[in-house]
């Protein structure tokens, strides 16, 4: 039990940690929660001009998922956990870094919508479905050019994809996906309401 809660709370502090607050508060003076959507991601940062950060905090985000199923990878080889119970801690440590990112402790618990993050995650977890669920990101946003609508999709379609791929001896790793699935989609509920009555903006790119 002790593993778990040690998996668990190296991944949300992992997670937590706000990239794009602390790249637009250091190389620009500002505080990216008060400006376009107030998100602390990638999105938002692009919003201030600057393409690198933006670019960077996606990185990073992403970054920062991987690294904590990779380090709970780690801590459950060492403790001698194989099989099923492995797949459980990765699978626990990426929802916690997920949940990290959507609600930091350091900036009272208002982060993210965890799509970076999910991707970094994702990525460590089953990363041929990552890479049909980017796919249809670009295809959807290139149709449509909406950040939130071609990441809702690729988010609920990735568990989809993942559940074709997946050894029988990994479906431990599902509930987990789905779960941290389901989190992205509903942090994107105000973006839901945006696109189904018209109004969601489109994402622009501004020199800086």
């Amino acid at each position: 039990m002790n593993l778990y809660v040690s998996i668990a709370a190296m991944a949300y502090l992992l997670g937590s940690i706000p990239f794009g607050f602390i790249l637009a508060w250091a190389f620009l003076g500002t505080d990216v929660r008060k400006i376009g959507s107030g998100n602390i991601g990638a999105t938002n940062v692009l919003r201030t001009g600057s393409k690198g950060l933006g670019i960077a905090t996606l990185l990073l985000d992403a970054a920062k998922g991987y690294a904590a199923v990779l380090v709970a990878r780690l801590l459950s080889v060492h403790a001698g956990a194989f099989g099923s119970d492995q797949d459980v801690l990765l699978g626990l440590a990426a929802l916690c870094a997920m949940i990290g990112h959507v609600f930091p402790l350091w900036l009272k618990f208002r982060g993210g919508k965890g799509v970076a993050t999910g991707v970094g995650v994702f990525l460590a977890l089953a990363p041929l479905a990552v890479a049909y669920a980017l796919c249809g990101f670009a295809v959807i946003f290139a149709i449509f050019h909406y950040v939130s609508l071609a990441s809702i999709i690729a988010t609920a379609a990735f568990p989809v994809i993942s559940s074709l791929q997946l050894r029988s001896r990994d479906r431990s790793l599902l509930p987990f996906m789905v779960a941290a699935s389901l989190l992205i989609i509903v942090k994107h509920h105000a973006n839901i309401r945006r696109l189904l009555s018209g109004s969601e903006n489109r994402l622009e790119f501004t020199k800086r």
